[in-house]
């Protein structure tokens, strides 16, 4: 009971003492009008119907003397007049060890049918970025449990990387393989704008048991409200800074980046934001340049992301595509042509790179990632030759060299889902290959 009463007379001490209230003169979708209440932009407010019902909304803009707020939910019972109440909060959610092994809506309420017990930590969804000086270089790998990145695109700790892929080309298989093997102390797994069908799915084959007693997964599905699926990659995204900052290595996974993008544009169209290339707003890229900083290697702890994006029609030049990719510290893309071979993981080496692996790997294996890399340019550089029998052995030395060892390559790439690997077996495999090329 203490702890109760200290956890509310907590939040009435976040709360203005007083109260601003408006009234609704229009609602168009999810966005509502209303002449007043006095309130900023981002914050939570609550609009009263006929009934005395409450509904929970955030504002997102002004229209001349008029507040523009979105609703967090559907709005049908919404009518003009409908009184408009300023809470005088920014969204937030509470933290802690208790929220390990659960699986949490964008608002960090239990999906899975058990009671979330208090939490002792209560912090805002969007924090401040921290600074910069308060970041320390990356020297050292955190291993994937994936060969193909934790030896041709070593990722070190505190990393941002993003895994760029069409439809259907297994962005969810790779981030299930990575939570389930990953070497960091805690995982945070936000799936926004997902299909429903898939949630269930994705804890019982891709993450797993083992995996998901040391996770947290933030869901939205894609029915719910831009706002919820906004709010889930910033919880998502606050849960991995509550675990960093007690000096965890947190594994951030965000699924997808393109789906947080298109709630924040649908958000800025709804505020009358002008829209830019494919609709974006300009707002839309502050959003998540904002977001992707929060994470990070840090003087305590730090938080590793991985963030899936969508590649319309498998466009590498798609404005959303090209603006996160240099946003992030590297990038894995994955080809569909790979994949329809049956090439699995079907990441596409030669236009994937990470940009931290000179500061996280050590000599020797630079020098044998590299011997691989330019075995598979030389094959890329003459394949359709080599397809139409064109090519003459014995032409070409470093060609010839590159088709013998052709198959071991593949053989030390692919990797089945299921398949675990440390990251000492795989450098020690990687040496071997590059002995026999």
């Amino acid at each position: 009971m203490t702890v109760l009463l200290d956890r509310y007379i907590a939040r009435l001490n976040r709360r203005q003492p007083w109260c601003w209230r408006g009234h609704v003169v229009e609602s168009v979708g999810q966005t509502v009008e209303s002449e007043g209440p006095l309130a900023s932009v981002g914050e939570c407010c609550e609009i009263l119907d006929r009934d005395g019902c409450a509904h929970s909304a955030e504002v997102i803009g002004f229209r001349g003397s008029h507040l523009l707020s979105m609703l967090v939910e559907k709005n049908e019972r919404i009518r003009f007049g409908d009184s408009v109440r300023a809470l005088g909060v920014h969204p937030e959610i509470e933290v802690g060890d208790g929220l390990l092994g659960r699986v949490l809506d964008a608002e960090a309420h239990p999906i899975d049918g058990a009671p979330l017990p208090p939490q002792p930590t209560t912090l805002p969804l969007e924090s401040t970025v921290r600074n910069p000086m308060d970041r320390v270089p990356i020297r050292k790998p955190l291993a994937t449990g994936i060969r193909v990145i934790d030896s041709m695109l070593t990722v070190g700790r505190g990393q941002r990387v993003g895994i760029f892929g069409g439809s259907g080309v297994g962005k969810s298989t790779l981030i299930g393989m990575m939570t389930r093997n990953t070497e960091a102390d805690v995982t945070v797994v936000g799936l926004i704008g997902e299909r429903g069908r898939e949630v269930a799915e994705f804890l019982e084959e891709s993450l797993g048991q083992g995996g998901r007693a040391r996770s947290v997964v933030l869901v939205s599905t894609s029915d719910q409200s831009p706002l919820l699926r906004m709010r889930a990659a910033l919880a998502a995204t606050t849960v991995a800074e509550s675990f960093a900052a007690e000096g965890r290595h947190v594994l951030l996974v965000l699924d997808s980046l393109t789906r947080f993008a298109m709630a924040a544009r649908e958000i800025g169209l709804a505020a009358g934001e002008p829209p830019t290339a494919k609709g974006y707003t300009p707002s839309v890229f502050t959003r998540i340049a904002r977001l992707v900083e929060r994470t990070g290697h840090f003087q305590t702890g730090s938080i590793t992301a991985f963030y899936t994006v969508l590649m319309e029609g498998d466009d590498q030049q798609d404005p959303l595509v090209d603006a996160v990719r240099s946003m992030l510290d590297g990038h894995v893309v994955l080809s569909r042509a790979l994949a329809a071979e049956g090439w699995y993981p079907p990441v596409e080496v030669l236009d994937s790179i990470s940009r931290l692996m000179p500061a996280v790997a050590d000599a020797e294996h630079r020098e044998q990632a590299a011997l691989v890399r330019r075995m598979q340019a030389i094959y890329a550089r003459s394949e359709d030759l080599v397809r139409i029998g064109a090519y003459k052995p014995g032409a070409d030395p470093e060609l010839d060299r590159a088709l013998r060892s052709r198959e071991a390559v593949r053989a030390f790439l692919a990797q089945s889902a299921r398949e675990q690997g440390s990251y000492a077996e795989t450098r020690s495999r990687l040496a071997e290959l590059a002995a026999e090329i």
